[in-house]
């Protein structure tokens, strides 16, 4: 079984509205969302690069890139 692939997540804060669809699609709780509803990446090591969060974001604010 392949070892699944380390991904760095970043967010474009002035982009971003704080609408906490990133948040709700996570299939693995790579976000929460902090107090004052901006998302924050406290699990990154979750992620397993099924984009949701960056297909499905408004504002195209989150992108995702594989590590080598």
């Amino acid at each position: 079984m392949p070892e699944p692939k380390k991904m760095h997540i970043e967010i474009d804060k002035k982009s971003c509205k704080r609408c906490g669809i990133c948040q709700g699609l996570c299939p693995q709780q790579v976000y929460t969302l902090a107090k004052d509803g901006s998302p924050e990446v406290t699990n990154p090591e979750r992620c397993t690069n099924c984009h949701l969060c960056d297909l499905r974001c408004p504002d195209f604010a989150i992108t995702l890139e594989v590590l080598a």
